[in-house]
């Protein structure tokens, strides 16, 4: 049992049961530490079917409660999924600062990367403060005209995408005040270096390496043949309008989208706040990058 204490808030993808023993093999390593375990009650009910935690988590000095919505308060935020488990875990944590360890309970993910059967050596890792915390910038969103008086975040990305069978849409882009163009595409992905690799990556966007102080902005499907993603600096302001057929527009941030009615302004700033995203020491970016993208992979 380590003599430092420690509160984890637990969270989890509700779709993976076939991963109860890694599921067990977390909950186990954090009774060995004597953590304190706070757990998203949604998840907690999803993974009490699988294992009894009560009697997993049984020690002396280790105890757990479950929490709604963003009642938590904890040293080290755990997502036990993918990347996509992750995003929703960063937005429940939002502006607390709390530093995410990212729990792989499959493939190998660029957030959540830390393989379940590595969990104990990381756990280790942790409380011998032996670990990097990176920051990553988020996307603010405001959208002038909407039912949502607060702006909502986005770690990976903003799109902005047409409905259904919807023809293309015109999204007319400024920033900074200055017009920049006038996209008629299927839609426009705006997306931090974080999210990169992911929808924007698929659309012929940059990779960005964590860290860069930029944006992008990358069209899909575009009319024209000749528009390019663009990178701007990550303190610009970039405001969006858009007109379509169907009179409406979907947002989606992080993957979650939501319909918009035509003439809702919207408005992306860096968010105040950055996602704190806890690495082992030993972790290197490009190898990630190498491995995902199977650069070097004989595919003969």
């Amino acid at each position: 049992m380590s003599s430092k204490s420690l509160t984890f808030a637990l969270f989890g993808n509700l779709y993976q049961q076939e991963k109860s023993a890694a599921i067990h093999q977390v909950l186990a390593c954090l009774k060995v530490h004597g953590a304190r375990v706070v757990i998203d009650e949604e998840y907690y009910h999803f993974i009490n079917e699988m294992c009894d935690v009560r009697s997993i988590l049984s020690a002396s000095k280790c105890c757990f409660t479950t929490f709604t919505g963003n009642d938590f308060e904890a040293d080290f935020a755990i997502s036990m999924g993918g990347d996509g488990t992750f995003l929703k875990t960063a937005s429940r944590v939002g502006i607390k600062q709390i530093p995410i360890l990212g729990i792989n309970m499959g493939r190998l993910g660029f957030l959540a990367d830390v393989p379940s059967d590595d969990v104990e050596a990381c756990l280790q890792a942790l409380y011998h403060d032996d670990f990097a915390v990176e920051s990553r910038a988020v996307i603010q969103v405001k959208a002038d005209g909407h039912e949502h008086d607060e702006p909502l975040y986005a770690l990976n990305d903003v799109a902005i995408l047409k409905r259904d069978t919807a023809s293309m849409i015109a999204i007319r882009a400024s920033i900074n005040g200055q017009y920049l163009n006038t996209y008629q595409a299927d839609g426009l992905i705006v997306s931090t270096p974080t999210g990169s690799t992911a929808y924007s990556l698929s659309n012929g966007g940059p990779i960005i390496v964590p860290g860069t102080k930029v944006f992008s902005m990358t069209a899909v499907a575009p009319h024209s043949l000749n528009v390019r993603p663009i990178v701007f600096s990550d303190s610009s302001i970039v405001e969006l309008d858009v007109e379509s057929r169907s009179h409406s527009f979907l947002v989606a941030i992080d993957g979650r989208s939501e319909k918009f009615k035509e003439g809702t302004k919207i408005t992306l700033r860096r968010a105040p706040y950055d996602v704190k995203v806890v690495k082992r020491s030993d972790h290197r970016y490009f190898n990630t990058l190498r491995e995902k993208m199977m650069w070097g992979a004989d595919t003969r």
